[in-house]
Formats: structure tokens, sequence, C-alpha cells
């Protein structure tokens, strides 16, 4: 008699429950036709602003990072040459590459969005 009983309060906490997930939906589609979305504009003229002047801090750090990175490079070719190691030429090959990639994907990448970094 227990499980019987037990069954039916179940089935019916199921129902309800059914039925409070099948009209939530409704209740908050009701509620999105009046929001004033205009505030989203500034946030988003915010954002960018944001974004592009971190990207003007980020270009710098490239920078002194490749700057750093190519003196450890002309040192390494150096030592190369002293030593008396092989491929001297490619190690150099590849230093300037290096160079003028970073010069180039500094100029190229900002374009390709179109943004100018001075």
């Amino acid at each position: 008699m227990s499980s019987i009983i037990c069954r039916t309060v179940n089935t019916g906490m199921k129902s309800v429950l059914l039925g409070i997930l099948l009209l939530t939906p409704m209740i908050a589609a009701a509620k999105c036709g009046g929001v004033d979305y205009s505030w989203g504009a500034d946030a988003l003229a915010t954002a960018h602003d944001y974004t592009v002047t971190m990207m003007l801090y980020v270009l710098y750090l490239v920078y002194a990072i490749a700057s750093i990175v190519a003196i450890i490079g002309a040192l390494q070719i150096y030592f190369k040459m002293t030593t008396g190691e092989g491929d001297v030429t490619k190690s150099i090959m590849m230093l300037i590459g290096a160079i003028i990639f970073i010069i180039g994907a500094s100029i190229v990448f900002p374009a390709f969005f179109g943004y100018h970094i001075a």
C-alpha cells in the first residue's frame, strides 16, 4: 500500500516539475521584448578602445623580446664562428629571417585587421 502512495506522489511531483520547467521559458521570453540594448554599444566601444591600447603594449613587448632574442642569436653565431663549428651561414640566415618576420608581422598583421599602429 505504501509503495502505491509513493509512486503516486512521485508521479504527481514529476508532472508538477515538468509543468514548471515547460512554462519557465515562456515567462523568460515574455520579459525580453522591452529590454534597452543601447548600453551595449558603449560597452563595445570601451572594449574596442581597451583592445587597441593593449595591442600597442603587446607590440612594444614583442619588440623588446625580439631584440633580446636577436642579441642572443647573434652571440650564438659569434661563438659558433670563434669555435669553428659548421652551419654558421644557416644560423645567420635563420636569424635574419626571424628579424624580417617580426618586422613584417608587426606591420602586416595589424594592417590586415585595419589598424595602423604608430
